[in-house]
């Protein structure tokens, strides 16, 4: 099937169900803190975003100030529920060997958790050398900056205008345009809402699958409609 230079998977809700069990620990530390949110409300509200920037936002909106304290509790606690729970999503194993080209995954999480993640889902050897987190950055600046995705791209050097990006948040997806990607919206993980396809679209996904069995497909359809266009 026609292949892209370089396709970059998002990790965290993508590849591995990863999202849900983060947005548990970070909702239940925020709320015993004294800003209540259900890990729901969480994963649709602030999907995509370092837990840092998490706070930051709602010490703006809500004016509830944290102990910073708070930071190292909950990469403790997400790092020791993900050892002993994720699991990959469906399918996903099969997604990537799919992809017969250059491959890599672009994540905001620390390169820890990332290769943790992924060797806990069976992923890892997929990507030897090619797991790329925002702690790789001299700025280290997150999504939904373009940094991450651009400093994959030339790693491996591809071409960014021929180069895939699967996300399941916003911020992700506002990161691969501006990097000048096609973006693939995924909205099979466990912390997926009502309307999640919606804004990963109005986000500038060009399509958005939900199970893996369908990415073989829309992805060669997709490179079909560049070689024609």
């Amino acid at each position: 099937m026609p292949q892209p230079e370089l396709v970059i998977f998002d990790c965290d809700g993508v590849l591995a169900d990863s999202e849900i069990i983060a947005a548990r620990v970070e909702a239940d530390l925020l709320t015993k803190a004294g800003f209540s949110i259900t890990p729901e409300e969480l994963a649709e509200t602030y999907a995509g975003l370092t837990f840092k920037d998490i706070m930051l936002r709602i010490e703006q909106e809500a004016a509830i100030p944290f102990q910073a304290t708070l930071l190292d509790k909950v990469e403790r606690l997400v790092d020791q529920r993900l050892a002993r729970e994720v699991r990959a999503i469906d399918g996903a194993r099969e997604a990537v060997a799919a992809v017969k080209g250059k491959r890599c995954v672009c994540s905001n999480s620390g390169t820890a958790r990332v290769e943790l993640t992924l060797t806990r889902a069976g992923l890892l050897p997929f990507f030897p050398g090619a797991v790329f987190s925002v702690a790789d950055l001299p700025d280290g600046r997150p999504k939904p900056a373009p940094d991450i995705f651009l400093h994959a791209a030339k790693t491996m050097a591809a071409d960014a205008r021929a180069t895939f990006v699967i996300e399941d948040s916003v911020h992700g997806i506002a990161g691969a345009r501006a990097a000048g990607m096609r973006v693939i919206g995924f909205t099979g993980g466990s912390h997926s809402h009502p309307g999640h396809a919606d804004l990963l679209t109005e986000a500038g996904a060009e399509t958005v699958i939900r199970r893996w069995a369908d990415f073989p497909a829309v992805i060669a359809a997709l490179s079909e409609w560049s070689d024609g266009a």
